[in-house]
C-alpha cells in the first residue's frame, strides 16, 4: 500500500467516517435509552391504535437503562394500569405494544369479556363517537365498542361477537414485578392470556402518542387526522 493512499485513507476516516460513524452511534444510544418510535403492524389494539400507526415510545418515562441492554441506571416510576407500553415478550421476544390493565399482586379475570382485578369488574359505558371513528364506517358492524372504566383507568375497547376468541380467563394472582398486558381488540390479541404476566425489566417504555398514521388499504397514504395525536 503507498503511502499517499494511506494518507488519503487516514484523511477520509478522520473527516468523514470517523465523525458518521460518531453520529449514528449517538443516535441508536439516543433511540435504545432515551425515544423511539414503532411501527403497528396489526390491529391488537383498534381502535386506540391502528395498523399503519408509527407510534412514539418514551423510554424515560419509568427508568433510564445503559443503551443497548435491559440494565437499570435509576428507576423514578412503575407503569401504572391504562398506559399503553411497549415490552418484550416473555414468550419469544418479539416487541409488543399493548394496555396494563394488572398489576404486581392482582389477581386478574376476565368472564364472557368483563375484566375483573382483584374480583371488582370493570364498568363498561357507550364509547365516544370520535374514537369509534378511527375504524372504517363498513367495518364498524362487525364490532362492539366499549369504554372500560376500573379503578381510574379508561379507555376505549371493542370486541367481535362472529368470532371465536378467549373471552374467559383465569383468575391469574400476579407475582412481584409482573404485570397484566391486553390489547383494546379484546377477541384478536396475544397478551397475557397467552403469552403470561410481563415482568418489569421486559418493558422498554410508554407509548404516549401517533407520531404519523399511514393506510395499508390505501396505498399507505398518510391519515392526517391521526397523526400527532395523543394516546385513548
Amino acid at each position: 500500500m503507498s503511502e499517499p493512499f494511506k494518507k488519503r485513507a487516514a484523511e477520509f476516516w478522520k473527516k468523514q467516517a470517523k465523525p458518521f460513524l460518531l453520529m449514528v452511534l449517538v443516535l441508536m444510544s439516543f433511540r435504545s435509552a432515551v425515544a423511539d418510535w414503532n411501527d403497528v403492524p396489526t390491529g391488537s389494539m383498534k381502535p386506540s391504535i391502528l395498523e399503519g400507526d408509527r407510534i412514539f415510545v418514551n423510554k424515560l418515562a419509568y427508568d433510564l437503562k445503559v443503551p443497548f441492554t435491559t440494565w437499570h441506571i435509576a428507576t423514578w416510576s412503575a407503569p401504572k394500569r391504562g398506559d399503553v407500553v411497549v415490552f418484550n415478550s416473555p414468550a419469544d421476544g418479539t416487541r409488543l405494544v399493548k394496555r396494563v390493565v394488572g398489576l404486581p399482586g392482582e389477581t386478574i379475570e376476565l368472564k364472557h369479556n368483563v375484566l375483573y382485578v382483584n374480583g371488582q369488574p370493570a364498568d363498561y359505558q357507550p364509547l365516544d363517537p370520535k374514537l369509534q371513528d378511527a375504524i372504517p364506517i363498513a367495518e364498524q358492524p362487525s364490532y362492539v365498542f366499549r369504554a372500560e372504566e376500573l379503578n381510574g383507568m379508561k379507555h376505549p375497547v371493542m370486541v367481535t361477537p362472529s368470532i371465536l376468541a378467549m373471552r374467559s380467563f383465569g383468575p391469574k394472582t400476579l407475582g412481584p414485578g409482573e404485570f397484566f398486558m391486553m390489547g383494546d381488540n379484546r377477541d384478536n390479541s396475544k397478551d397475557s392470556r397467552f403469552i403470561g404476566p410481563v415482568p418489569r425489566n421486559a418493558i422498554v417504555g410508554r407509548a404516549t402518542g401517533v407520531v404519523l398514521s399511514l393506510d395499508p388499504k390505501h396505498y399507505w397514504l398518510p391519515r392526517w387526522g391521526r397523526s400527532f395525536t395523543g394516546m385513548p
